[in-house]
């Protein structure tokens, strides 16, 4: 049995996988406040917390797998550049194994959430996925021939920071047009706002009171109405987000795109349109490649699940 870590920027939660079942869930309040060292003496002692819950000891766990977000080095388990933290070549991986006295793993959160579905999840029945976290930005994690693929020194798979539009909107990471900046959760949101102020008769309005209490759901709640201009929102994000799934599709080639995140609860509604978006686009069709673009399965568990699983098979 191994223990999976899902670290975050305000908690870190935890669970035991047995087989297939997670067990004695539990979470810890993190902080960018505290040292290294004191975040590593939390998780330890989070992972002490979660095999009692599930009836356990730390005597029966193999290891622990940590799912970080930033910059991670998973061959050392050290966490290279964490911004929100402000962490530099932090050897997580090496704290919490003083800390507890198991082989502890460290990897990128978007490749556990990918790992998590490839292997629990709505991906668990191909060799080859990809995932993309439709947030606050868009992550990204790819499995080739059953394996997680990290590039070099684990610092590839950045799809969000694929440019899609030479010179667009300027994004975080220095450049401009990056595809996270058309096809994140906050693009969606932004798209909303700006029809609303164009449309004040439109039914966006009913789901927020001003553009700034829109959020990713508003869009599809005036969607349902008929409503016009949340037509309009959603066909300019399903091209930016449609242009990047094509292009990676090209280069990658899986069976399958999974999409996580809080717009993936909208299921058909924002995939109908996505396929008919993204098959014309591909080099090769469909028809002789088949691909499935699909909703993730395991919601908030994907980066428990992959951060076990990660783990158990680098033990």
């Amino acid at each position: 049995m191994v223990i999976g870590i899902d670290l975050g920027g305000m908690s870190a939660k935890a669970a035991l996988l047995n087989g297939t079942r997670l067990e004695g869930k539990s979470r810890v309040v993190t902080s960018a406040q505290n040292t290294p060292e004191q975040t590593a003496m939390a998780l330890a002692q989070l992972a002490v917390e979660t095999a009692e819950k599930a009836g356990k000891s730390m005597a029966d766990v193999q290891a622990i797998g940590i799912g970080s977000p930033g910059v991670i080095d998973s061959a050392d388990g050290n966490v290279v550049l964490w911004s929100n933290f402000h962490w530099e070549n932090v050897p997580l991986g090496a704290l919490v194994e003083k800390y507890t006295g198991k082989k502890t793993f460290v990897l990128n959160d978007a490749n556990a959430a990918a790992l998590g579905e490839a292997k629990f999840g709505a991906s668990k029945q191909y060799s080859d996925s990809v995932l993309l976290t439709l947030g606050t930005g868009v992550g990204g994690g790819v499995i080739v021939g059953g394996k997680l693929f990290e590039g070099y020194r684990s610092a590839g798979t950045e799809l969000g920071h694929m440019v899609i539009v030479r010179d667009g909107e300027q994004c975080t990471c220095g450049r401009r047009g990056c595809f996270e900046r058309y096809a994140s959760a906050r693009a969606l949101v932004r798209y909303t706002q700006e029809e609303m102020t164009s449309e004040p008769q439109s039914a966006l309005w009913k789901y927020a009171a001003s553009p700034e209490r829109a959020d990713g759901r508003t869009v599809f709640s005036a969607l349902r109405e008929g409503d016009a201009a949340a037509k309009r929102v959603l066909g300019r994000y399903i091209a930016g987000l449609g242009e990047g799934v094509a292009n990676i599709v090209n280069i990658f080639r899986p069976q399958a795109v999974v999409f996580g995140g809080g717009i993936s609860a909208e299921g058909e509604t924002l995939l109908a349109p996505l396929r008919a978006y993204v098959y014309p686009r591909l080099y090769v069709s469909e028809k002789y490649v088949p691909l499935a673009l699909k909703c993730a399965a395991l919601g908030n568990d994907a980066g428990l699940y992959g951060a076990a699983a990660y783990a158990f098979e680098r033990l």
